[in-house]
């Protein structure tokens, strides 16, 4: 079926290339391709200089779980991307350093300390496939990363939380020394020094770049491309329910496709909304270039992910609908974004009230119960498990 369609789309670009199209008709043809669905690639790309393997990945997921990466030896990768919450977690924005406790039940520790980290946490799972376009094409390298785009690739994005202050860092170490300092913590572990030789196959292989290549292998591990609407793409029609189908089209037909296009739902492009600041923040978080434009987010998994957006300012799905409902009708949710700045997609989408449920139970299809949820026991430093949850 997915062939056919691309073969179609084929002929149709031939013939506008023939009959000189007109604007209007290149943007039909690009309404056409967002249209079109393919299914997560089972095999997921890895940079050249960070292919994975079995003890690779093992060393990965320890320190994802090892505390020994903050600056106070209490948070881990874990503590704000926990398997219990699909990689991410359930409050809007995340308590770091100077936390104690998991998921809804996480508070600080001193209140006049650290404050909350700066956004929501993205989910882990299936970030392999960040920038992924609706052909099927993607590069580990360039893999968009963070809300503004700020970093590309995992092995990028893996190190910049332990660097930052309200993350894993925390005041006791200086920005520009948390590095050296986790990287002297790894080599006086006698445990981490022999995982590392056998995952990188040769001696004196503790170093910043290794580290960041451990941790993105195991990132990189988290994917399920076995959701029921992969099924449903690959020719199962049974996999989804007429409900199901009728929320597709539905979603497709309100033009929710525009931005949340190809195999993770999401373009990866900035754009302007109006969503709500975050009142515990002490600051305006603008987005890139003070414009409050932040990135497309995946519609994977949405089912462990609430609540939603750059700041969790909403927390169900049907109250994300409705916000675009009140977009639509002229409305900014910020007083600080005029309606005449927000971005142009979202001001065209038309949801119906009557056909939220419907799109839920459509959006319901994304999610797999499928990826690694198991716990290490222990970390090699000794640690506590996740650090004080």
């Amino acid at each position: 079926m997915i062939f056919n369609r691309y073969m179609f789309l084929i002929l149709i670009i031939a013939f506008v290339g023939c009959n000189n199209a007109s604007k209007k008709e290149v943007k039909k043809l690009i309404s056409i391709d967002n249209d079109i669905y393919l299914p997560l690639p089972e095999i997921v790309e890895e940079p050249k200089d960070n292919i994975s393997n079995a003890e690779k990945i093992r060393l990965g997921k320890l320190l994802f779980y090892d505390p020994i990466l903050s600056g106070n030896k209490d948070v881990a990768c874990v503590t704000c991307h926990h398997p219990n919450f699909g990689y991410a977690e359930p409050l809007d924005i995340s308590i770091g350093v100077n936390g104690v406790g998991l998921g809804l039940k996480r508070k600080f520790k001193n209140p006049d300390s650290v404050n909350f980290v700066k956004r929501n946490a993205n989910t882990i799972l299936n970030t392999a496939y960040n920038g992924i376009t609706i052909k099927g094409q993607y590069h580990a390298k360039n893999a968009p990363m963070f809300w503004d785009l700020r970093e590309k690739g995992l092995e990028a994005q893996a190190l910049i939380p332990i660097q930052t202050l309200e993350e894993m860092r925390g005041t006791i170490i200086g920005e520009d020394e948390i590095l050296d300092v986790i990287i002297a913590r790894l080599q006086s572990t006698p445990e981490y020094v022999a995982l590392f030789e056998k995952a990188f196959l040769s001696e004196n292989t503790i170093n910043k770049k290794n580290l960041a290549k451990a941790i993105a292998a195991f990132e990189r591990s988290l994917i399920t491309p076995n959701s029921r609407f992969d099924k449903y793409v690959q020719g199962d029609e049974n996999a989804l329910s007429l409900a199901e189908k009728d929320g597709f089209n539905l979603f497709k037909k309100a033009k929710c496709n525009s931005c949340h296009s190809g195999p993770m739902f999401s373009d990866y492009k900035m754009h302007i909304l109006s969503v709500d600041d975050n009142t515990k923040l002490d600051f305006l978080d603008t987005g890139i270039d003070s414009t409050y434009a932040f990135r497309t987010p995946s519609l994977r998994n949405l089912r462990y992910t609430a609540p939603y957006m750059h700041n969790g300012s909403l927390q169900d799905l049907q109250a994300v609908l409705e916000f675009y409902e009140d977009i639509s009708n002229g409305n900014s949710k910020n007083v600080n974004v005029p309606v005449k700045n927000i971005d142009s997609l979202a001001r065209q989408i038309q949801i119906k009230v009557m056909d939220m449920s419907f799109i839920i139970s459509f959006l319901n299809s994304l999610n797999s119960e499928d990826f690694d949820k198991e716990i290490p026991e222990s970390v090699p430093s000794g640690l506590t498990v996740g650090g004080d949850i």
